[in-house]
């Protein structure tokens, strides 16, 4: 793998290009834009749009959309616009249109994630299915060959054993569904060594049996693996490490919340990675990005959301729990 910054000035984007590509390929999916009141949320979705990707439909308070896209040049006027008072009425109201089978993607606008997920959790009015809810960082890293996910670092923050199995169902759905083929999953600890001290290492070796026996599918799992060990064949060579998965992960399953958020955080500020990001589980896939998101990396979010719908359209992904 190479390292030098001549190598990362050229990988630069590239993963997102392909799936934005694969993207404009595909049926554009009718997109439920919740509260797009800033420029970033607002011209996220006016691009997606533009590319051919979604068809947003924007629901949230008209003037302070049409205030926020005139302040910054965006052209709304073809885009249909869903009255709601606020972010939390935006919230329900989108749900209910996905409900109502009027869009096949959500996506947060310029509302707290917490006001969105507490819509789409809700029992009775809500969009859960059988599957724990689960988000997935798509990280585009300009020194590693190829995407790499990242699960769970914004929703489930200390996942027991039956919600990691449907994190990593969820993660590995998302990957075949997108076209990038098996995926190799590690399952991360400290150590890639079994040990009582440290409890996820326990968890690891389980979920590895849990792929065994048929209560993962469609990927290769191996872990506990250490990080370096999981995405660098140096390191596992060096560890003795002799897997399908060890030096070449794709899909990376995290201890917990805390873990997830600090490795995403650290790729992004200081190996200057994207990161993309949908949430899974629920009826439809939701394109859930922080504020601080770069518009490309919102496009690539929706490209992968679309990708998904595109693959949901020829048969339902989810299966039981």
């Amino acid at each position: 793998m190479e390292n030098s910054s001549a190598a990362a000035s050229v990988q630069t984007h590239a993963k997102y290009d392909r799936l934005i590509a694969d993207a404009k390929r595909v049926t554009p999916a009718t997109t439920i834009v919740v509260h797009p009141c800033d420029e970033t949320s607002l011209r996220g979705a006016s691009e997606a749009a533009e590319a051919g990707i979604i068809v947003p439909i924007l629901v949230g308070p008209k003037a302070k959309i049409g205030d926020a896209a005139r302040r910054y040049g965006i052209d709304v006027s073809h885009f249909e616009i869903v009255e709601a008072a606020h972010g939390d009425d935006a919230a329900t109201l989108g749900v209910k249109l996905i409900r109502e089978g009027k869009g096949e993607l959500l996506m947060k606008g310029s509302l707290h994630t917490d006001e969105l997920m507490h819509a789409v959790a809700a029992t009775a009015t809500g969009l859960r299915t059988a599957r724990r809810i689960s988000h997935v960082f798509i990280m585009d890293v300009p020194t590693y060959r190829e995407p790499l996910f990242i699960t769970d670092a914004a929703i489930n923050i200390f996942p027991d054993l039956d919600a990691k199995r449907d994190i990593i169902q969820n993660a590995v759905d998302l990957f075949t569904r997108v076209g990038l083929g098996i995926p190799r999953v590690a399952i991360l600890s400290a150590v890639e060594t079994v040990t009582s001290k440290i409890p996820s290492t326990i968890e690891a070796a389980a979920l590895c049996k849990m792929a065994e026996r048929g209560q993962i599918v469609g990927g290769i799992l191996d872990g506990p693996l250490a990080f370096d060990n999981a995405i660098d064949a140096r390191a596992a060579q060096i560890k003795g490490i002799d897997s399908a998965v060890a030096g070449r992960a794709q899909i990376l399953v995290v201890p917990d919340l805390e873990a997830g958020n600090m490795l995403a955080k650290n790729l992004s500020f200081l190996a200057q990675a994207d990161a993309a990001g949908i949430v899974l589980g629920a009826r439809v896939p939701i394109v859930l990005t922080s504020r601080a998101d770069s518009v490309r990396t919102r496009m690539a979010s929706c490209a992968v959301a679309v990708l998904y719908a595109d693959a949901q359209r020829r048969g339902p992904v989810l299966r039981a729990a």
